[in-house]
């Protein structure tokens, strides 16, 4: 089932795109969420089912998702792939972070340079970071740097008011399959973000568009506008904003 052309139609990218073109491209087309699993709709990782829900009918997805299809194109492409699991950072903002396999990311070779490449984080880097650089790179207006801790790496954020930690990320190879357990868990658990709320966010040329429980964020730089919206209108605010149908 898995078509490279139908792939790059899904986010608007000519065949001959760069990897950081196809990664804005996908962050802005392609929204991350979670509304499958307020659904009692299970979360398949295999290939078909990734390109059935994301290009075919043109839905989202969370980190295992979408990562785990988008490698399936770089790897198309040519480029090498090497899925990494990254600890997110809790949301108390106390120093620590979650259990191994929280987060899915990819190490992506490009010919003799190695790229941290994340379009399954929501808000996070538009295009690619040097996975081996440790200065601050600056992204489409966004500094990050990867300083690190141990055998790990620690995504920072410059947020404007202070850096804030984002993840942090072992360097040993893993397959997808290795993120089943974590998978489920956030489909299931009590306790995991993706279950207390629904999301659904994309980048946009501007900012970003966020629908969440109650209200629709617009991000326009660096003003902010949040609108009230009530539960009959979600469906139509999910349709206007990010294509989506349930």
């Amino acid at each position: 089932m898995f078509d490279v052309g139908r792939y790059l139609e899904r986010i608007g990218a000519q065949p001959g795109a760069s990897l950081a073109a196809l990664h804005h491209a996908h962050l802005e087309s392609v929204p991350f969420e979670n509304l499958d699993i307020h659904l009692g709709r299970p979360i398949r990782l295999d290939v078909d089912s990734l390109f059935d829900k994301i290009v075919a009918r043109r839905r989202g997805g969370f980190c295992y998702e979408l990562n785990g299809l988008f490698s399936r194109l770089l790897t198309a492409r040519g480029y090498g792939v090497t899925p990494l699991s990254a600890q997110v950072a809790s949301e108390q903002k106390n120093g620590t972070f979650g259990p191994e396999f929280d987060h899915l990311t990819l190490q992506v070779e490009d010919g003799a340079e190695r790229w941290l490449v994340d379009v399954g984080f929501g808000d996070g880097f538009l295009e690619p970071l040097r996975l081996d650089d440790r200065d601050v790179q600056t992204r489409c207006g966004h500094d990050f740097r990867l300083v690190p801790e141990g055998e790990r790496l620690i995504l920072w954020r410059d947020l404007g008011a202070g850096w804030e930690a984002q993840y942090s990320l072992s360097l040993v190879p893993r397959a997808l399959g290795d993120f089943t357990g974590m998978c489920h868990y956030h489909q299931t658990a009590p306790d995991s973000f993706f279950t207390q709320r629904r999301l659904c966010t994309r980048a946009t040329p501007s900012g970003r568009v966020t629908l969440k429980e109650g209200a629709l964020v617009l991000t326009h730089g660096r003003e902010k506008q949040e609108v009230p919206v009530e539960e009959e209108a979600r469906a139509r605010a999910l349709a206007e904003h990010f294509g989506i149908q349930l």
